[in-house]
């Protein structure tokens, strides 16, 4: 009885990291880190982790292929396309060491240069004594004067990608999780989507008849961690786990709060860049050099009956860029581009807000720059934090020292306040004072919509499914669900001051419906689909007062998918890769807007890639108030009709917007 009771007692103090171990070793197969909990190893032959083992248990599987490994570094950065590094002529070194809290550490680096380019690709790997997660940084080089331009860096990610019957769930918010649904034998009915067969497994009961890989995507802007949770019925002895990617930083990210990505999909995927939902990706050019991160891939255990968000707590405790600051200052020797504290600085702000900001938001990004462009320099960092709406205090720390614009934007107010070259010195401080007026072009007739960067509150967007148990929301199921000519048989028309937006107008606006990509309407339908209507009524009043004046009709979208293709490469046989929007006042057509006119990466799938909020645009619209009228007055929202582009994957060829909102001014 009493070994038993020591043995208890030893297992407890492993399980709690009281006791500090970690290794590092080396072999000619393999570079392993262990410590009291974790063991992780990666493979001489392939670069990547292949064995990832916590409290004994096996995370990642068998390996084959790609799968059953990870975390590891892949891209879409080469001339070709898509690049594992490792397994042509990998380099490693190893890491080990203490940092300043007199925490034992160790770390692996993989590098790799591809030949045909130069290109030069590294991955790091970094384990903690009595932590259960590993630090991780990617870098890409490229350093070539003969060819100073190689190609835009379309995706950078890093993926932890399993191969076990282990995982049971994925998870990407706090309010939203899901059973990780079988696909198999299930028709793709759109790129990465399927309509799945099993009408009985737990997904389609709990969340929906399809599933897509972007159905758990989400936005950076309030984003912590997502990750997969095994639910103790496939472990080898009950007990429930969690595999997380904490945003711990985001500075090296791209596209600012707004950006969206998938997240999770039977794949832990760290995206560092990508334009799945609209962004500009950087350019690989003669001195390109950037390390992205730290990450942190955090891998926890629980008891039976540990809940899907214990678990995911767990995780979201260390999504914070002041944790473990130290030990990342230690390391910065070992990691090329990392920003010690010694070259950051804190700005602080005081702003006095508009009447009615809720939710507002500062963001620090490339000075003189929308910072869903910054990707245009490469060296520059992002950041952003909540604004108090009481006190309008915001605080964001570490920020890497050099010159920013200032973004404050807030639900329910239309337009940005920007401020320009704010500067962030070497351990200093930075404090400001500011004052917020939200742009007017005059008396507000109305509005339509909530200026929040989201298609959200119009109909199949953020509207939960009743159908199933865990009531998604719409949007994130599949666009070819919810069928437009049924909903709108007639047509939008939609009436100021008496329609609800949540039911009167639809999440997209389409130029034509179905087609290709649509598993329950195979054929386009564009009868009443690409003009959209709104009614409103305007008093004598208002006219006699206003009759010489310009009346302001501002456009705020939340998404928009031309015929660009998101290349950056015009193409002249897509008539619509610069896509007119016009609008009609009273039977008289404004001069049009052209989205995106040569600013092609702002167009990319939005809603047919299960988002709402895209790259954001913005147009105003005026016209003299003499062409309004007394009484009933109508606007016509147009787009070409059946205007389509040629998409090589099995996607919609609609092009579309989604609104934010619209407000009409007069003065």
């Amino acid at each position: 009885m009493a070994i038993f009771q020591l043995f208890v007692l030893v297992t407890l103090a492993l399980c709690h990291g009281a006791l500090g171990i970690l290794n590092a070793t080396e072999s000619s197969t393999q570079l392993t880190l262990q410590n009291e909990r974790l063991f992780a190893a990666v493979n001489k032959s392939n670069g990547a982790i292949t064995s990832l083992i916590l409290d004994g248990q096996n995370l990642l599987g068998k390996q084959g292929g790609s799968s059953g490994i990870g975390p590891y570094l892949d891209c879409y950065c080469i001339p070709s396309g898509f690049y594992t590094p490792g397994l042509i002529a990998p380099e490693f070194k190893l890491f080990q060491g203490v940092d300043s809290t007199n925490t034992k550490y160790g770390g692996i680096m993989m590098g790799e240069v591809y030949p045909p380019t130069g290109q030069r690709l590294e991955q790091y790997w970094f384990l903690r004594e009595k932590e259960t997660g590993l630090h991780t940084f990617s870098r890409l080089a490229y350093h070539n004067e003969a060819k100073p331009f190689l190609r835009n860096l379309q995706e950078f990610r890093t993926m932890f990608r399993p191969n076990s019957p282990l995982w049971t769930h994925l998870s990407t918010e706090d309010d939203f999780y899901g059973p990780l649904p079988s696909t198999s034998g299930s028709p793709m009915v759109q790129d990465a989507t399927w309509y799945l067969q099993n009408r009985n497994q737990p997904y389609v009961t709990q969340i929906a008849d399809y599933f897509t890989k972007y159905t758990f995507q989400t936005t950076w802007q309030d984003h912590k961690v997502h990750g997969m949770y095994s639910d103790g019925s496939t472990s080898s002895d009950g007990s429930t786990y969690g595999a997380w990617l904490v945003m711990n930083t985001i500075e090296t990210y791209f596209g600012g709060p707004l950006h969206s990505d998938l997240v999770v999909d039977g794949i832990v995927y760290n995206y560092m860049v990508s334009n799945h939902h609209g962004d500009g990706t950087p350019n690989i050019t003669d001195g390109f050099d950037r390390t992205f991160g730290p990450q942190y891939f955090h891998f926890n255990k629980g008891a039976p009956e540990t809940s899907l968000a214990e678990l995911r707590a767990d995780a979201a405790q260390y999504a914070d860029p002041a944790w473990n600051v130290p030990f990342y200052d230690s390391i910065a020797k070992h990691v090329p581009n990392y920003i010690p504290t010694s070259e950051r600085g804190n700005f602080s702000a005081t702003i006095l807000l508009p009447a009615g900001a809720k939710d507002p938001i500062a963001v620090l990004a490339q000075n003189h720059v929308d910072f869903q462009d910054n990707v245009e320099d490469t060296t520059a960092y992002q950041y952003w934090a909540p604004i108090d709406p009481q006190t309008g205090f915001v605080s964001i720390p570490r920020a890497k020292t050099g010159l920013y614009r200032l973004t404050v934007y807030a639900t329910g107010i239309f337009g940005n306040f920007i401020v320009e070259d704010v500067p962030i010195g070497a351990e200093k401080n930075t404090l400001a004072q500011l004052e917020w007026e939200e742009e007017s072009a005059g008396t507000e007739l109305w509005r339509i919509g909530i200026p929040d960067k989201s298609s959200g509150e119009y109909r199949h967007g953020y509207e939960r499914e009743p159908s199933r148990s865990l009531h998604p929301e719409q949007y994130r199921v599949y666009w070819g669900a919810y069928d437009f000519p049924t909903d709108y048989p007639e047509g939008v028309r939609f009436k100021v001051g008496e329609d609800d937006p949540g039911k009167a107008l639809n999440y997209v606006h389409w130029s034509v419906y179905g087609g290709k990509g649509n598993h329950n309407r195979s054929q386009p339908y564009w009868q009443n689909v690409n003009n959209w209507t709104i009614l409103f009524d305007v008093e004598q009043s208002s006219l006699d007062r206003l009759a010489e004046g310009i009346a302001t009709l501002t456009v705020q979208l939340a998404g928009a998918k031309t015929a660009a293709g998101n290349t950056d490469i015009f193409n002249s046989s897509e008539p619509y890769a610069n896509l007119p929007y016009t609008v009609n006042v009273n039977g008289r057509d404004l001069e049009p807007w052209i989205i995106p006119l040569f600013r092609y990466y702002q167009s990319s799938s939005c809603a047919v890639r299960s988002a709402v909020i895209c790259y954001n645009l913005a147009h105003k619209f005026e016209f003299e108030v003499s062409m309004l009228k007394v009484g009933h007055n109508e606007l016509v929202l147009s787009l070409p009709a059946n205007a389509t582009n040629h998409e090589s994957a099995v996607l919609p060829e609609s092009v579309y917007v989604q609104y934010d909102a619209l407000r009409l001014e007069v003065q």
